[in-house]
């Protein structure tokens, strides 16, 4: 009499083969931090610049990575680590294991920061050009999103009045920045702040220095105001940017939440 036996998997999953190559790994490393150019990755890594592209492109072809380019140098380009489809794809790793390690896809929405706490966790700067879209939507989200728990402001290097469709995509999400005024970025700079994050590529080119030096971030986010001639064009790179920087600040909650300690 025959006994069925249970087919072993033959190899790891492809996202283990991937991520699992020493050089990948150091790579989403870095840009799990942060976005970066690719003379920078090299810098980091301390690795040429051959073989720092060659596994960017393997990224880039399983889509766990993307490239941008650069508003601020039409010559440069920044990669972008995909985490939403990490996320997917480390989902789908753990149930090939065990259905019992299958972990819930979808990106965090909210930090596991306690809400109102007197005791903050960080102060969170987010600086873009204009202060009129992005940046300020940051900082809107991450008030809605943390409470108290993080303190977030916004600024920019040539403040703008804040566009119309910022309001309106906010506004759909049931946050009201109607009244908020755009700000230089000159009126933070002797204030102490944790992270420091850059939402656009030209101002990352001349941010200046804070006390205690902040930890340094770099999104790569287009203007969405350059996506189209009227606002009724551009009103869907606006939705867009909200929902990028939705997700790319629900995993930064995540990162506040697990290293760093409450202030007092």
């Amino acid at each position: 009499m025959s006994t069925a036996t249970h087919d072993p998997i033959a190899s790891p999953p492809s996202f283990l083969q991937l991520a699992g190559h020493p050089v990948r790994w150091r790579v989403l490393s870095e840009l799990a931090r942060s976005d970066r150019r690719v003379g920078e990755l090299c810098a980091r890594l301390e690795l040429p610049q051959s073989l720092v592209s060659y596994h960017l492109g393997r990224l880039r072809a399983a889509r766990l990575v993307s490239r941008r380019r650069s508003s601020a140098s039409g010559r440069d380009s920044y990669y972008v680590l995909e985490l939403d489809r990490c996320r997917a794809l480390l989902a789908e790793t753990g149930t090939s294991l065990h259905p019992g390690l299958r972990l819930i896809p979808g990106a965090p929405r909210g930090p596991r920061v306690p809400h109102g706490r007197r005791r903050r966790y960080a102060r969170v700067l987010f600086l873009c050009t204009g202060n009129s879209a992005r940046s300020q939507i940051a900082e809107a989200l991450v008030e809605r999103l943390a409470g108290d728990a993080v303190e977030a402001r916004s600024a920019g290097s040539h403040p703008k009045p804040l566009h119309p469709n910022a309001v309106g995509v906010m506004r759909e999400l049931e946050i009201d920045i109607a009244d908020r005024r755009s700000k230089h970025l000159d009126e933070f700079t002797r204030e102490r702040f944790d992270y420091v994050i850059s939402v656009c590529d030209r101002v990352r080119e001349i941010c200046p220095e804070f006390p205690d030096h902040p930890a340094a971030i770099h999104w790569s986010i287009p203007d969405p105001a350059r996506e189209g001639e009227t606002d009724t064009e551009t009103y869907p790179a606006f939705e867009r940017t909200a929902e990028e920087l939705l997700t790319r600040i629900g995993f930064l909650l995540e990162l506040i939440a697990s290293t760093q300690p409450p202030h007092g």
